[in-house]
This record gives C-alpha cells, structure tokens and sequence, in this order.
C-alpha cells in the first residue's frame, strides 16, 4: 500500500526548515529569507512560522546552530583520527573553519547574527557563545595534543587558541565580503605561514 501523503496542515521536521533556510540564503543571500518565502518552500504560512521560531533572529540563529551541528561532526571526525599528525589535523580544523569564499552562507548567516547580537538577549547569546566555545576547545585540545607529542612548540593553549581564533574570524570577515586581496587562497597562505612562526619554528637557544 503506497503511503498515505502528508497533510498540508502537518508541519515538515524542523531540520527540514533549517535546510530549506540555509539553502535559500546560499541561493538568494539574506535579503532573500523571509518567513513568507520560506513558508512557500516548505508548505507552511508565515504564521506558522512563526509559532516554530516566533522571530526571524530565532530563525536565524537555529538555523546558525543547525549549520554548526553539521560542521561540529566533521570536526570531531578529523580530530578523532589520532593516527594523523597533529599538524595535519590543525591544518585541516583551520580549513573546515575558514569561509569556502565570497558569501559563504554559513559565514553570512554567522555574520548577520553576530551583528543582531547587539540587541539579543541573555539566551541567544549564551547559545552564540557555546558555538565558539565548542571550536575553542577543540582547538586547545589539538594545540595541547601536539605539544606533548613534541610536533608544536609549547606554548599557553588557552592564549594561543583565543589569539588564533581572533585572527581566523578577521580573516573570515574578509574572505566572506570579498575584501580584495583575501581569498581564501591567500588567507590559507597567511595562515599557515603564522602557524609555522608561531608552533613548529625551532625554538632558539636561551642566551647564557
């Protein structure tokens, strides 16, 4: 017996809604989400919509946190694989976080929540807050990790992972707006050639 078809009533998965969101900014850009398109895409009135996610900042931070899910996997994934060097695996964490190039969705929607984080609330940036704290973390693990194994210098993790991190989101910035002379290409470059100064140079001798 074929199933039965979905009512029109009947509300599709929230992860449905985050994907068909996402897949309307990488399509349109931000200006081109609006509950009402949104609703078309996936059946559902703007009202409705609105009782799932009751503004469009909601919105756009789940589906924010959606994205992150996704991305968080393919990170543990490279991170779990202890049989690559440490160095391979901070290389390839610098590239799952680096945008893919000029309005990358996932950094333009990054983008417009943190600029609506002015005005947010408690809550909403609380939740932006457990997103980095996530790559923070990860990162401090990787740097302790190749430190012990004697691949990186040793250095403050914590520190180190905070200045990294600052420098990996002004570079995004760039990358994601198109700032010329920021590819992602370049970006990489520079990057991984700080990497080098920073973690892997010999450390030189102290003076007697």
């Amino acid at each position: 017996m074929p199933p039965a078809p979905r009512r029109r009533n009947t509300a599709p998965p929230r992860e449905e809604l985050l994907a068909a969101a996402m897949a309307t900014i990488a399509e349109r850009g931000l200006d081109g989400l609006t509950m009402a398109g949104l609703g078309r895409e996936v059946g559902m009135s703007s009202g409705h919509l609105l009782y799932y996610f009751r503004t469009k900042d909601e919105l756009l931070l789940q589906t924010l946190e959606w994205s992150e899910g996704r991305l968080g996997a393919q990170r543990r994934t490279l991170l779990l694989s202890g049989r690559t060097a440490v160095r391979e695996r901070l290389d390839a964490y610098i590239d799952l976080y680096l945008p893919d190039g000029h309005r990358d969705p996932h950094w333009t929607l990054w983008l417009e929540v943190w600029n609506r984080s002015q005005n947010a609330d408690d809550d909403a940036r609380a939740r932006q807050a457990a997103i980095e704290g996530a790559w923070h973390r990860d990162l401090v693990a990787l740097l302790a990790e190749g430190a012990s194994r004697g691949e990186f210098r040793t250095v403050d993790a914590e520190r180190f992972a905070t200045r990294l991190r600052a420098l990996l989101d002004g570079f995004s910035v760039h990358v994601a707006v198109g700032i010329p002379g920021t590819s992602r290409c370049q970006v990489l470059a520079q990057v991984r050639e700080f990497i080098d100064d920073s973690l892997t140079a010999p450390q030189r001798p102290a003076l007697p």
